[in-house]
C-alpha cells in the first residue's frame, strides 16, 4: 500500500478478555478489516509475548496492522483489580513492540467519588512514571474520552472526558507522548459539537475510535437529559449523527496518520446476532467516507 492508503486504516477492536484473540482474528479478517486494536478490561493476564506470536501467526500475510493496544480500568486507586490495571499498563507498554504497536490507550483512572481536580496529584504521580517508561520504549499513551457515567463532581473511572480536564491534565504533564484516544460518540453525549473539538485538539489525538451516537432531540426538548427517557444512544458508525466524511477529511488535513478502529458492542440495534453485521457495515461505510477504493493517478 502507498503512504496515502496506509493513512487512516479502518479496523476494529478485539476483546482479549472475552475471546481467544487468534481464533477471533482468523474469523473476522476475511471481512476486510485493515487494523486491529487489542484491548483488555481491568487486567491482562495473558503471556503477552506468546499472545503476540500467536496473533502474528493468525494475521499471516494479510496486510493488517496492530498500531494500538488498550487496557481499560482505574490505575489510580488501590483495590486488587486497580493494581492489576496498573500492572497491565506496564506490561502492555513493555510488550507493545511485539505486536507492532506504538500506542497504548485506556482510561486515566480517578479518585472514586471525588471531584475531578482532586485526582490530579495522583494522576501526575502515576502517569508521570508511566509516561517516562513509555517514552523509553518509544510508546505513546492515549486517554479515551469516555466519562463512564462520571461527571466533574464524581465518578469511578476516568478524568479525561472533558476539554477543561484535558487542559488541566496536559498542564500537569506536558509530555509529548501523552495524548488522547478520541471519538465523537462521547462528545455528542455531552451535547458537544465534535468537529470544533477535533480541530482544537488535533495535535493531541493519537488514536481514533470508530464509535458514534444518536441524540434524540425530541426527547431532550420534552424530558431533558436526566429524565426517565434515554436522550441518546451509542451507535456504530453509519447509524449515528456524525458526518464521518468530515471527520476523516479533517484528520487527514491535520496530519493524523493512525487508524480508526471500530468500537462495537454498544449499538442498541446492531447487537447480539447482528453485531458483526453492524461492524462490517461500519467498516465499509468508513472506507467510503475515506474516499472509497484507492485509484492510482495516471
Amino acid at each position: 500500500m502507498t503512504d496515502a492508503q496506509l493513512a487512516n486504516r479502518i479496523g476494529t477492536m478485539v476483546r482479549c478478555n472475552r475471546v481467544e484473540a487468534p481464533d477471533y482474528i482468523r474469523a473476522i479478517l476475511p471481512h476486510g478489516f485493515e487494523s486491529l486494536q487489542l484491548m483488555w478490561w481491568q487486567h491482562a493476564r495473558h503471556d503477552l509475548p506468546r499472545l503476540a506470536a500467536e496473533v502474528r501467526e493468525a494475521i499471516g500475510n494479510a496486510d493488517v496492522t496492530i498500531p494500538t493496544l488498550a487496557i481499560f480500568g482505574n490505575p489510580l486507586e488501590e483495590t486488587e483489580l486497580d493494581r492489576e490495571t496498573h500492572a497491565a499498563w506496564v506490561a502492555l507498554i513493555d510488550n507493545a513492540h511485539l505486536f507492532g504497536a506504538s500506542v497504548v490507550a485506556g482510561f486515566t483512572g480517578r479518585l472514586r467519588g471525588r471531584p475531578l481536580p482532586e485526582s490530579l496529584p495522583r494522576y501526575k504521580q502515576v502517569w508521570g512514571e508511566l509516561a517516562r517508561r513509555a517514552a523509553d520504549k518509544g510508546v505513546r499513551i492515549a486517554f479515551e474520552n469516555c466519562p463512564m457515567l462520571g461527571t466533574w463532581e464524581t465518578g469511578d473511572w476516568n478524568i479525561a472526558h472533558n476539554p477543561a480536564a484535558w487542559e488541566m491534565m496536559f498542564n500537569e504533564l506536558p509530555n509529548d507522548n501523552i495524548g488522547l484516544e478520541w471519538e465523537p460518540c462521547h462528545q455528542l453525549f455531552y451535547l458537544i459539537d465534535p468537529m470544533p473539538q477535533l480541530l482544537d485538539w488535533m495535535p493531541k489525538i493519537f488514536h481514533v475510535h470508530g464509535k458514534d451516537a444518536t441524540v434524540r432531540w425530541d426527547v431532550v426538548r420534552r424530558h431533558g437529559i436526566h429524565g426517565k427517557v434515554p436522550f441518546a444512544f451509542h451507535r456504530t458508525p453509519g447509524f449515528g449523527d456524525t458526518n464521518w466524511t468530515d471527520v476523516i477529511s479533517e484528520l487527514r488535513l491535520g496530519g493524523y496518520r493512525g487508524s480508526i478502529d471500530i468500537e462495537g458492542w454498544h449499538d442498541p440495534v446492531y447487537r447480539d446476532e447482528l453485531e458483526m453485521t453492524g461492524q462490517v457495515r461500519a467498516l465499509n461505510y468508513l472506507k467510503e467516507c475515506r474516499g472509497g477504493a484507492f485509484v492510482a493517478n495516471p
